[in-house]
């Protein structure tokens, strides 16, 4: 149900002509996810979306498992500057972004939200457990407006919770 669930998003989101934005763990979650994008390269039509990694620490963990792991994807971005992770900012349609934080509470996410809540083609794909009173938990549980670095942000993307990634029981 859970690698249905994702290829869903995926259709929908490229049907929408939109982005999505993956908050992950840096260690564990994000490398689970690059593994079920491989084996589902074709089924979900991942060659058509540009792929980004966007969190140092996750970068050097996947730069381990490149090691030992098949789980390469040709389209896979990794980014390492800020620089990079801004550009990022400038895509409004195609793209699939995994950044930390997983709950939504700091890291790169973030930004990629900013410039991202308020269209209605994105979507906001929650892979993990989110705890009461992190941004993650707004979202999940509909906010209509959150506040990221001081500024207020309409939320007119979709959210998606994927249950059968979390370790949790929420």
């Amino acid at each position: 149900d859970t690698i249905k669930e994702l290829g869903g998003i995926f259709a929908d989101a490229w049907r929408d002509h939109g982005n999505v934005l993956i908050p992950a763990f840096a260690v564990g979650r994000t490398q689970e996810l690059l593994y079920w994008f491989a084996l589902h390269w074709d089924e979900w039509q991942l060659s058509r979306w540009r792929i980004f990694l966007d969190s140092p620490m996750a970068a050097k963990v996947v730069s381990i498992y490149d090691r030992h792991a098949s789980f390469k994807l040709p389209n896979l971005h990794v980014t390492q500057s800020t620089a990079e992770s801004m550009a990022i900012n400038r895509i409004e349609s195609g793209a699939i972004v995994i950044a930390g934080s997983g709950m939504a509470n700091g890291g790169r996410i973030l930004h990629h939200l900013r410039y991202n809540l308020g269209r209605r083609n994105a979507h906001v794909v929650f892979v993990g457990y989110q705890a009461q009173g992190t941004l993650g938990r707004r979202l999940v549980d509909g906010a209509k407006w959150v506040r990221i670095h001081g500024q207020d942000y309409r939320v007119n993307a979709r959210m998606h919770t994927v249950g059968g990634l979390s370790a949790h029981t929420d």
